[in-house]
């Protein structure tokens, strides 16, 4: 887990459930939720990738930017309601949204409290590292 940067990892097959982390793994972004065992993507670890999460606007308003390239999600499933809407309040460790990649859902957890303005992403879209998901106040 060293070499790759990982901090945890989950895997579920039927009615076996394996869950690893590292030790310090406390500040971890998102939880990443396997399904299958595909290659596995180094998760950031460091601090300073939290200066970049965030960039101020002149409204006095924030973005909170992606932490990785993948499929931009709202929903935990089809069915569910979205994590997040316009005016929601949330809370540093809230779900904001999953970004999959390499067929790896990863949680995107909020990083502070506030309250969600806007959404600058559509469910399903393609995102880039650093990409603005959504716009918030900060409470």
């Amino acid at each position: 887990m060293q070499k790759s940067d990982l901090t945890e990892l989950e895997i579920e097959l039927q009615d076996l459930k394996l869950r690893l982390a590292r030790p310090g793994a406390g500040q971890a972004v998102y939880e990443p939720i396997i399904k299958h065992a595909p290659q596995q993507q180094p998760v950031p670890t460091s601090t300073d990738d939290s200066k970049a999460k965030a960039s101020s606007h002149d409204d006095g308003t924030e973005t909170f930017n992606s932490p990785m390239v993948g499929t931009f999600y709202r929903k935990p499933s089809p069915d569910d309601p979205p994590f997040v809407e316009i005016g929601k309040k949330v809370k540093t460790g809230d779900v904001l949204c999953i970004v999959e990649a390499m067929k790896v859902m990863n949680e995107i957890q909020s990083e502070f409290n506030g309250e969600i303005v806007e959404i600058l992403v559509e469910d399903g879209e393609s995102v880039e590292y650093s990409q603005p998901l959504f716009k918030f106040r900060r409470a």
